[in-house]
């Protein structure tokens, strides 16, 4: 058991003991720990939570990012992925094209496809069903997490299906779990600030719950470091606890820092490690009835999920191959990451390292 650092802070005392004897922590106790700087006890607390809910085993995932198309009628205002028809860079694959991107970069460890793209207009809801299909048929082995709420959100508008009639198409054709985007800040005020002109905050948390409801065990995401206060954060974590308290259908939280949209901008337009590390916390004591907190390389950087292994996180996410979003909006980072690599450095982390399908089952244990 860690000793969390001595406070003579009565109010982080009082957070401390919530924690340990399994109290739900509230807005206030949110908001104030993002007004604390005591990262250390904050990290630790969370590191307590993390070792408790998953003793050492940090997880990860053979996986690859795929992208059927770029065109997409949404215009987020901090997006640098999208594209309109027609423009230089704008593409739209078939199915038959996705497989031979795929067959390049494939080998037999990967076990997941994680698919997202933009909402294209120009296709019909036919071409997102097909597309799975496409990929199923060819790679039967290998889990299909596919689409956003938003996209599911947006193939309900274009097909005049419900949500619920529109994944068990989507289950038809191989779907077997969501992916978390299109959260960024459950907050209309945001979403109306950020020109974030897709799903609104019912809208997403209702996909989430039909999908639940169909047997789908799903992600969660929250994109920080705008213009969100940190109320706004607490809320959002609030919003999905109070969904997983009535689903259990989320398989893990991932926060996702906010990545400039030009590559060669400072530190000042970045989120700092500080922020980084105190949201990951955060989050693994907030979100109680979640299994699973992320630290995702892609946005913060292989030595920072590093350190977040330690401070809540207990999944490393997976190898990718070669991620697009984040790096066209001026992520840093690598695009993607070996599985030796991850194994040293959850191993670094004095960590187990704990190979998994796209469920948190175990396929190998890295002693």
């Amino acid at each position: 058991m860690n000793v969390v650092i001595p406070t003579e802070d009565t109010k982080m005392q009082q957070i401390i003991e919530k924690v340990r004897h399994g109290q739900r922590l509230t807005l206030e106790d949110g908001v104030y720990l993002y007004q604390s700087d005591d990262l250390l006890t904050i990290g630790q607390l969370a590191n307590e939570v993390a070792l408790r809910k998953n003793g050492k085993k940090v997880y990860f995932i053979e996986n690859m990012s795929l992208y059927f198309t770029n065109v997409c009628e949404a215009h987020c205002a901090f997006c640098n992925f999208r594209k309109d028809e027609g423009d230089e860079g704008a593409y739209t694959l078939s199915g038959q094209q996705m497989i031979e991107y795929v067959e390049k970069h494939f080998h037999p460890g990967v076990r997941e496809f994680h698919i997202v793209g933009g909402h294209n207009t120009n296709v019909p809801f036919q071409y997102y069903v097909d597309s799975l299909k496409a990929l199923k048929d060819r790679f039967p082995e290998v889990t299909l997490k596919a689409y956003t709420a938003a996209e599911i959100d947006f193939f309900s508008r274009i097909s005049g299906l419900s949500y619920r009639e529109v994944l068990q198409e989507l289950m038809k054709a191989g779907l077997q779990s969501l992916t978390g985007g299109g959260a960024e800040i459950l907050s209309d005020h945001y979403r109306k600030k950020m020109r974030v002109d897709k799903a609104d905050v019912t809208q997403y948390l209702q996909v989430h719950r039909t999908a639940h409801e169909l047997g789908l065990r799903t992600h969660t995401t929250m994109l920080y470091g705008s213009i969100e206060t940190k109320e706004d954060r607490i809320r959002h974590l609030m919003h999905i606890r109070e969904l997983q308290d009535e689903t259990n259908g989320f398989l893990v939280f991932i926060p996702l820092s906010m990545q400039p949209i030009n590559p060669r901008a400072g530190i000042r337009r970045r989120n700092s490690a500080f922020e980084d590390l105190k949201t990951i916390a955060i989050s693994r004591l907030m979100l109680d009835n979640f299994q699973h907190i992320k630290a995702y390389f892609i946005n913060i950087g292989v030595q920072l999920t590093q350190v977040a292994l330690t401070m809540g996180a207990s999944d490393a996410h997976g190898t990718i191959v070669k991620e697009k979003i984040s790096h066209a909006a001026g992520a840093l980072t690598p695009e993607g990451i070996t599985r030796e690599d991850l194994i040293w450095l959850i191993k670094g982390a004095g960590r187990i390292p704990v190979e998994r399908d796209t469920f948190y089952n175990e396929i190998k244990v890295y002693e």
